[in-house]
């Protein structure tokens, strides 16, 4: 595990890994380009998932070359880079499994998110999250569900429509599996037992 810190740590390593999640950012929302120009203007900020969860990761990073926590941020980006990158792979295998096919984004989606999802929890162990910081988190996360499944503004899947109250279910508990994963490591801060990342 000291030779995979040492890695996390690597200022190169971070560098890359600001680059990689820049770039998804940008095709994340390009990716929502035409379900954003259809979504009235109040729900736009929550209806770009993924790429948001990347952006939170975005500044995660950037303090850590700036030798500093924004524990606000990371506790927004272990909650949802874990719950988004794990929904995005269920949604994709789902897909495949009800229509039979699965065009090569799809697997890229699987592969990229599930990226997502594993960076989210790697570098949890040197977040300074405290609790208050996990309870915005959790508010911002449950009141996206809200709008996702309450107002109807999820993410477009062909060929899912008929399964979106079970969709919407699913979500609400993955969203409180990654809350209490983001308390657990807030805890393991509260009691000093996280990582220097510089």
């Amino acid at each position: 595990m000291d030779f995979l810190y040492l890695i996390l740590r690597n200022r190169f390593f971070l560098w890359a890994l600001l680059i990689v999640n820049i770039a998804g950012t940008i095709y994340g929302y390009i990716w929502y380009e035409y379900q954003l120009a259809q979504t009235p203007a109040i729900f736009i900020p929550f209806v770009p998932d993924s790429p948001t969860a990347s952006l939170f990761f975005v500044f995660v990073i950037v303090a850590f070359l700036l030798k500093r926590n924004w524990p606000l941020f990371e506790a927004l980006a272990i909650i949802t880079l874990i719950k988004y990158g794990v929904w995005a792979i269920v949604m994709n295998i789902l897909t495949l499994k009800v229509t039979g096919e699965l065009p090569w984004e799809g697997y890229m989606l699987m592969v990229s998110h599930g990226a997502m999802a594993l960076q989210g929890l790697l570098y949890a162990v040197f977040y300074k999250m405290k609790w208050w910081h996990v309870a915005v988190a959790a508010i911002w996360t449950l009141h996206n569900d809200v709008i996702d499944y309450v107002y109807m503004q999820y993410p477009n899947y062909p060929g899912l429509e008929a399964y979106i109250s079970h969709i919407g279910y699913f979500t609400f508990w993955l969203s409180i599996v990654c809350i209490a994963i983001a308390s657990y490591f807030a805890r393991q801060y509260q009691q000093r037992r996280t990582l220097t990342i510089y």
